[in-house]
């Protein structure tokens, strides 16, 4: 069971996709829940595609997080 600081992620997340992506609110939280669940590798994939391939990383791969804690 969530508690409740996983669920106030949840719902904020969900939120901010409904509003920027404009679809519903069942569609949202599904995406945003599908995010949570897999933070680690969504950061992960996230940090590596966007980086520039000239130079490593300025932040080390194991110290990122999707929310600050």
């Amino acid at each position: 069971m969530y508690n409740n600081k996983q669920l106030s992620k949840l719902m904020y997340l969900s939120w901010e996709i409904q509003r920027k992506r404009h679809i519903t609110r069942t569609k949202a939280l599904l995406s945003a829940w599908a995010i949570l669940q897999n933070e680690d590798i969504t950061v992960y994939h996230l940090t590596r595609k966007y980086s520039h391939t000239n130079y490593p990383n300025k932040t080390q791969t194991q110290n990122l997080t999707l929310f600050n804690h």
